[in-house]
């Protein structure tokens, strides 16, 4: 089992963002900016572009509703979708709020308190919810 599955399946704590049967969204613990979720199939695919393709169409569409719910909690320009892969053997998305492309660099991350995490969150979620 993957550390996403394990997230997913609420085995390791994380602060949700979004769920439904087939998908995940959490902060991750890494920010880059206030709002830095990841999302993830809760069946256990190590590539995304190896995912039959309904399941990455509905993914897309889960993250896209994900992105709404950041915009909506953080307004932003845009929110940046970003598919990289290589740190953990699970297929994820990176949503990130942005109001410039220097905003996406995952090589510098911001430090948040585990309260402002979960008001993150909680905000993110509340929209979600909305949708």
């Amino acid at each position: 089992m993957t550390l996403f599955s394990k997230i997913a399946a609420g085995e390791i704590p994380s602060f949700k963002c979004a769920e439904d049967d087939r998908f995940y969204a959490f902060l991750d613990i890494n920010p880059v900016r206030r709002g830095h979720t990841l999302v993830v199939p809760r069946k256990e695919i190590d590539y995304i572009f190896d995912m039959e393709d309904n399941d990455l169409a509905a993914f897309e569409v889960f993250a896209k509703k994900v992105a709404r719910a950041i915009k909506a909690a953080f307004p932003c320009k845009k929110v940046a979708e970003v598919v990289l892969g290589l740190e953990v053997d699970h297929a994820h998305i990176h949503l990130i709020p942005i109001d410039s492309e220097a905003d996406v660099d995952l090589h510098h991350h911001i430090k948040l308190s585990d309260e402002e995490m979960k008001a993150t969150a909680d905000k993110i979620l509340a929209e979600f919810k909305k949708l």
